[in-house]
């Protein structure tokens, strides 16, 4: 494996042993032109894959024209992005086509900025004495990193030794509707959760526990807010998280996947009674809605408006679902939650740790990250196609059951010192060739035509080199060699094909078969 130590960084992540220099659609490869599935995609970062060739080409003509002006000036890509961002996600809010837009560059920074804007809304309009504001969070969250957000987890990795603390934070247990109810009162501005928490594995709430949210903040004029920087545009089948349960909140926080994987893009976006208390000099950002962000921006939002992505979690998460339930059933694994093309899945302490068993799968040619020691998460390019699916899914259980025996790939490994907190796997070449899986029911998706990672020396597509060339032959040189970054093959999302709310369980009704 590859040594990935670097004497100049501070050890603030303990990667696996891998180095990454190309990227492609669902597949990456390393330093010694190893192939391997992706099946992190940058903890939802990189949902259109790596390279998408409309965002490239949307950056590379953007990267030629202007890139920062700061907000001290107007840009002609400003309006247009926040513009795009009402239209596509304001529905989804209680702020409807009104909703404002405030752009920020990370996920942590737009988790700031609403939270900045709940609490002078709460003085402003609903007249809470000064300094005496509150905000309800839930217990396993993760919002990001700041001394702020660090305060409102319960993690000690995350948490432990970055004190004092911001007060006017009370937190509760997720999914817990009576313990939100107890924890309001006329202080409480607002309740901030992330509709499905990623960091601590993929945890659903119960049914009912978001419309309850929703009713109970209605009444008490309190404001909700959705955290969707994992789990939004298109992760679970849907363009928000929240639409699982036909919930609106007031404002949600955007991340991750608007940048595409190209640049660092986020937003609040919600009604404007809350984001319009933010006037000059009370907040700001001086690359936040610079106008590449922006240009990248509108190109992601674009291909979430035509509902293929969001039609394509929802298929393929089926198919993840089906088979995580059959290891479970196998009891090769103790547990799986999987909500559109995103799975927490949780290793039997008996078998191994959850940093081993990425181990086994980096051995045999996929990518993934360890949360919480026992707990993956299992989050591919919404992109990936229904063979590729199928044949990570196959190296799954060969490394499960690699640890099972103690074969190849099964032997003991360095426990994780990051928590699996935003760092990246990788992986080195397996040591055998993995047999074409048979293709599950997916509509009109083409197999591509690649070997399984790691079948060969060298990748039988070549990723594009850093050259001089324009974005027509970038874009052309991507959809020429990754079969799976395409999806014009997928309809555009029906009413009826709307996904079910997620399922918590620990065993299927499925047989082993299934899978």
């Amino acid at each position: 494996m590859a040594d990935t130590t670097h004497g100049a960084l501070a050890p603030t992540y303990h990667p696996l042993p891998v180095t990454i220099a190309r990227a492609h659609g669902t597949h990456v490869w390393d330093t010694d032109g190893n192939e391997f599935l992706d099946f992190l995609s940058g903890y939802s970062a990189l949902n259109f894959g790596h390279l998408h060739q409309g965002l490239v080409a949307a950056a590379m003509t953007q990267l030629r024209q202007v890139t920062l002006t700061s907000r001290a000036f107007d840009h002609d890509r400003l309006e247009e992005f926040a513009q795009r961002l009402v239209e596509v996600v304001g529905p989804l809010t209680t702020g409807g086509e009104d909703s404002l837009v405030v752009p920020m560059n990370t996920g942590a920074e737009a988790v700031e900025t609403a939270i900045k804007a709940v609490r002078k809304w709460g003085y402003d309009v609903r007249g809470v004495p000064e300094d005496q504001a509150t905000i309800v969070v839930a217990g396993g969250n993760f919002h990001g990193r700041t001394t702020t957000l660090v305060g409102l987890s319960d993690d000690p990795a995350a948490r432990d030794g970055f004190g004092p603390f911001t007060p006017g934070f009370v937190r509760v247990t997720f999914g817990d509707l009576a313990a939100v109810a107890d924890a309001v009162d006329d202080t409480t501005v607002a309740v901030l959760m992330e509709p499905v928490q990623g960091e601590a594995g993929v945890v659903v709430p119960p049914d009912d526990f978001w419309p309850g949210l929703r009713a109970l903040t209605a009444e008490k004029n309190i404001a909700l807010v959705a955290d969707e920087i994992q789990s939004g545009l298109g992760r679970t089948g849907t363009t928000l998280a929240c639409e699982l349960w036909d919930v609106r909140p007031d404002l949600v926080c955007l991340g991750k996947a608007l940048g595409g994987g190209i640049v660092a893009v986020s937003a609040v976006v919600g009604r404007p009674e809350i984001l319009g208390v933010l006037t000059p000099g009370t907040h700001g950002s001086t690359f936040g809605g610079n106008p590449l962000a922006c240009a990248v921006g509108v190109a992601a939002l674009d291909l979430l408006s035509t509902g293929q992505y969001q039609a394509r979690a929802a298929a393929s998460g089926k198919v993840l679902q089906e088979r995580l339930d059959a290891l479970v059933d196998q009891g090769l694994l103790t547990g799986a939650r999987c909500v559109g093309l995103w799975a927490g899945i949780d290793v039997d302490p008996s078998l191994g740790t959850g940093r081993e068993l990425c181990e086994a799968l980096l051995e045999r040619g996929v990518l993934a990250k360890d949360t919480h020691d026992a707990t993956i998460r299992l989050s591919p390019p919404l992109s990936i196609v229904q063979p590729e699916l199928e044949m990570a899914l196959d190296i799954l259980e060969e490394s499960l059951v690699a640890l099972r025996d103690g074969g190849p790939g099964g032997g003991p490994g360095e426990g994780s010192d990051d928590g699996g907190s935003d760092g990246e796997a990788q992986a080195e070449e397996p040591g055998q060739d993995t047999e074409e899986p048979t293709p599950a029911e997916e509509p009109d998706t083409e197999a591509p035509a690649t070997e399984p990672p790691g079948a060969a020396e060298k990748p039988a597509a070549e990723p594009p080199s850093d050259t001089d060339k324009d974005a027509t032959e970038t874009a052309e040189a991507v959809v020429e060699t990754t079969p799976s970054t395409d999806t014009a093959d997928i309809p555009d999302e029906k009413p009826e094909d709307k996904p079910a709310p997620p399922r918590k369980r620990r065993r299927s009704r499925l047989s082993p078969a299934a899978g």
